[in-house]
């Protein structure tokens, strides 16, 4: 050992997924990479999985604390970006795995964002039936949501995350210190899904963001802990109760109908990242809430105004698109997970912190939406 023990550690918050014997920890924290092997001291077998871009940051790190707890480790390492996750790279990764000899008692470690949590979650659960597998996030989105819940898969032509499964995490590590790395951009894309959990069933933090979203979008190191801590206990709080979107897991959704058909229109390019995407979805489903008369005007503004004034898309018109028409987007739509005997299942909501799932908007209702929302794109400023 190198005498890590010795070192004071900084505090960090822990939080419980509860899901009987699948139930893991959160553990929530700053330079946690480094102590990455003390909490995985009980395993033998590892690999870690990363991006080409990730590894340049974290991957030396993350093996030599391994090593320093025995572990035996190798790592794979993927192209970077959003169509990493498609059949042609899982084959890379379950034949790499395969190749390495893994056995049912290897450990996957996802190092990365949530297209590396995604992918490998999904080699985990398939390879050999089913491999053990830690969530490593270092980007915001994934810290705050696809890291938490089990949801794994990879997109296909048909839509995006439309082959996978639910499998759980054995354990989660966010260094928030990782964040320090991301550009401006990809740090905004991770901040609409903080914003989610405040517009679902928390007005409180909805305020408290208003208040503190520019101090933690510009490094402040205890609003990011605070923002992390309270977006994965609002996540691990639905998911205990609804561990396979059976019903109440689906509000975690808000936006996402509307922002996969997006990403999808633009071929999950980097000119519209997930979170650009989700925050233009979720001011169309504000928008369509005021027009079916389910909350106020000023609610859907004020949603609105705060996402503009952080520096997120939030219209059509923020989106640099060769061509959007309201049929072309409802087509994507139908072919969401959430549609049921083919009506789409959409998350609106009664106001700020208070969202709801329902099938009660119409192909009018939805395609007026979309149409009056057309107007002459804008393209977004990529950092």
């Amino acid at each position: 050992m190198t005498g890590r023990d010795d070192i004071k550690r900084p505090a960090v918050d822990s939080l419980r997924v509860e899901l009987g014997p699948r139930s893991y920890d959160i553990i929530i924290g700053e330079r946690l990479l480094a102590d990455a092997g003390r909490y995985m001291s009980s395993l033998k077998d590892v690999v870690v999985v990363t991006d080409s871009t990730v590894a340049g940051h974290y991957l030396a790190a993350v093996e030599e604390s391994l090593g320093d707890a025995r572990i035996r480790r190798s790592s794979i390492v993927l192209e970077a970006g959003e169509r990493t996750k498609d059949f042609d790279h899982l084959r890379e990764l379950t034949d790499g795995l395969l190749d390495r000899g893994v056995e049912r008692t290897t450990t996957l470690i996802a190092l990365g964002g949530g297209v590396i949590g995604d992918i490998t979650g999904f080699a985990a659960a398939i390879t050999l039936r089913g491999l053990p597998f830690i969530q490593i996030p270092t980007t915001l989105l994934a810290q705050v949501d696809s890291s938490v819940g089990g949801k794994t898969g990879i997109n296909c032509r048909h839509g995006k995350n439309l082959i996978g499964a639910f499998h759980q995490p054995a354990l989660v590590l966010a260094d928030i210190k990782t964040l320090d790395t991301l550009t401006p951009r990809d740090l905004l894309a991770g901040y609409a899904e903080v914003v989610k959990y405040g517009l679902i069933n928390d007005a409180d933090f909805f305020s408290w963001l208003e208040n503190n979203a520019a101090g933690m979008l510009e490094g402040d190191s205890a609003a990011r802990r605070h923002a992390v801590l309270t977006s994965c206990a609002a996540k691990a709080a639905i998911v205990a109760e609804d561990e396979r979107e059976a019903d109440r897991r689906a509000l975690l959704n808000l936006g996402h109908t509307f922002g996969h058909a997006l990403e999808a229109e633009t071929g999950y390019s980097g000119a519209l990242l997930h979170g650009e995407a989700v925050a233009v979805g979720i001011c169309l489903a504000f928008s369509l809430s005021e027009r079916m008369g389910l909350c106020r005007p000023a609610d859907a503004e004020r949603v609105r105004r705060h996402l503009d004034a952080v520096g997120l898309p939030t219209g059509l018109g923020d989106i640099a698109a060769p061509s959007w028409t309201a049929d072309g987007l409802i087509a994507h739509m139908a072919r969401d997970k959430k549609v049921r005997d083919g009506k789409l299942t959409l998350i609106l909501a009664h106001g700020i912190g208070r969202s709801f799932i329902t099938g009660e908007a119409t192909h009018n209702d939805i395609h007026a939406l979309l149409k009056d929302a057309l107007i002459k794109p804008r393209p977004i400023n990529i950092i």
